[in-house]
């Protein structure tokens, strides 16, 4: 069973994307049935606690994160009263949840949003949203010329119940997800309630979702370089998280908040880290990281060196629902991940990498604080990137012009027995094919053909995570530098435990240890090859 303590500090937590988890039904999309039949698998992988992407009724404009209710479950997936038997089952196996909240937007069929356009300009409604009028004599141009998170316009106009042309709304992503008025109090007063919501449900902690986007400037100022962002990570953010911390202090069992904030500015990141605030965010500066040592090394320190002010737990991040699987961008030529570089059609060799993630896993579970595993990453999964034109279905290939392929190549379905698709994904016999389709390439890749294996990225984190549940020097607290050449990290983690990671193109001698505890790929004569990490039993200092 789970116990009542800051397990967020240390804990590795899977991302589970219902959609393409496991699907219990036949109809070719995941759902909780699928999830509760297989944690086993993530019990038996030893993580502490999983985080499930939304699941709530939606149109699906963005994949779930258009939400029209935060306390029910979309029928595609099941119903409230499963979700609350996953929750029971997966803490009599000693698992965690975590539900993610999606508080910038919501969807367009939320019942607010239709009240405000079904009741004219003078809805009471109006003000839970950013209703304005457009410019020009005619209203014809919109409020601001924003730029919005999917790239492309910010506002859509609307029609007045008369027909006429009428006010426009403010989406910073698609725009069938209005963005909530923060200013409101009853929309800070609803959102407290879905947390009570959820935490009453036993849920272990709430993930936020574009966490730095709530507040905006209500003057509407174009963006300018010398002046304060009117939507990005305003000072007023703070407030709201101060109030959601209240919350989640009233409820025993340690329960966590977790935000997604995309900063480049280390020290306004970690402001969202005070004792008062989130317990922890996502550490995208190691996610997009290159596979380069002095990169990688600047990029902890940066990060230790953030969070050790406020007193919180570093978290490290390799991939998720939105970017490039790392098999995928590590065996490129440019390593790093970035939005506005994601292209197709860049060559990739997978066997690099595919040793590389096999290193980065160990290095990621070795660093001080919490990680995260996407589903499948623990499987070697590569980014999809052959996905036909007309299956795909993420708004950002079209909103930018079909110039960014999108975030479908990271959710396709997962494969857990078989050589040929569904892969186990869905039952025997199922009537309908995954709702997007899976390699044929996989069947080397499953769950059942991985099991058993030595050398399979399976049980390389089966192992790893086995292993990180019983080193005390593992998980939260701090490390060491140790003495080594340019291209390899090494640190020290006490009592007695050393992480190498060689980012060189030649073998570098090992240093004196007592044991190997666990490797990446094979040694050789006691000598770590490139793109290899290796974990060591020292002698304690």
């Amino acid at each position: 069973m789970v116990d009542s303590s800051p397990w967020w500090r240390s804990a590795v937590i899977y991302q589970v994307y219902p959609r393409s988890f496991a699907d219990g039904d036949g109809d070719g999309i995941g759902d909780v049935a699928g999830i509760r039949s297989r944690l086993d698998h993530l019990a038996a992988l030893g993580v502490d606690a999983i985080w499930f992407s939304p699941w709530y009724p939606s149109p699906m404009a963005d994949a779930g994160y258009d939400v029209a209710d935060h306390r029910d479950i979309d029928p595609v997936f099941g119903t409230l009263a499963e979700v609350e038997a996953l929750i029971t089952e997966a803490h009599a196996l000693g698992v965690r949840t975590i539900v993610d909240v999606v508080p910038n937007h919501c969807s367009e069929a939320h019942p607010w949003f239709r009240a405000a356009l079904t009741g004219g300009p003078d809805a009471p409604e109006r003000e839970l949203f950013w209703f304005r009028p457009g410019r020009g004599p005619d209203g014809d141009l919109p409020p601001t010329d924003w730029t919005g998170e999917f790239g492309g316009p910010t506002w859509t106009r609307t029609t007045d119940p008369d027909g006429a042309p009428g006010d426009w709304y403010l989406h910073l992503f698609a725009p069938q997800q209005p963005d909530f008025n923060w200013d409101h109090p009853r929309v800070r007063a609803e959102f407290e309630d879905i947390l009570r919501f959820w935490f009453d449900r036993g849920v272990d902690g709430i993930r936020i979702d574009s966490a730095g986007l709530l507040v905006k400037d209500g003057t509407l100022p174009e963006v300018h370089p010398d002046r304060p962002h009117p939507f990005h990570d305003r000072d007023g953010v703070h407030d709201i998280y101060r109030a959601w911390r209240r919350i989640a202090d009233s409820y025993p069992g340690g329960r966590a908040l977790v935000g997604e904030v995309w900063l480049p500015d280390r020290q306004r990141f970690a402001d969202y880290l005070r004792p008062d605030e989130l317990h922890t965010a996502f550490n995208f500066d190691f996610l997009g990281c290159a596979w380069d040592a002095a990169a990688l090394r600047e990029s902890i320190d940066g990060t230790l060196g953030a969070h050790a002010p406020v007193d919180a737990p570093a978290t490290w991040v390799l991939s998720n629902h939105d970017v490039t699987r790392h098999v995928t961008r590590y065996g490129r030529a440019d390593t790093r991940f970035s939005f506005a570089a994601k292209r197709e059609g860049i060559p990739t060799d997978l066997e690099l990498g595919t040793r590389r993630a096999r290193a980065a896993a160990l290095l990621s579970l070795a660093l001080p604080g919490a990680a995260y595993v996407y589903q499948g990453e623990e499987l070697g999964l590569w980014e999809v990137e052959d996905i036909p034109y007309a299956l795909r279905q993420d708004p950002m290939w079209e909103r930018s012009g079909r110039v960014d392929p999108g975030r479908d190549g990271c959710r396709v379905p997962l494969p857990w027995q078989g050589d040929t698709p569904p892969f186990g994904f869905s039952p025997d016999g199922a009537a309908a094919a995954p709702w997007l389709p899976q390699p044929t390439d996989w069947k080397d890749r499953t769950v059942r053909a991985q099991t058993g294996d030595p050398h399979s990225m399976l049980e390389l984190y089966r192992a790893a995570l086995a292993l990180r549940r019983a080193e005390p020097a593992l998980g939260d607290g701090t490390l060491t530098w140790l003495p080594a050449p340019p291209p390899v990290l090494a640190f020290a983690r006490e009592p007695g435990f050393a992480c190498l990671v060689n980012l060189g193109a030649e073998a570098v001698a090992l240093p004196a240890h007592d044991r190997v505890l666990l490797a990446s790929g094979p040694l050789h004569d006691d000598r770590l090859p490139p793109d290899t990490a290796v974990w060591l039993r020292t002698r304690p200092a």
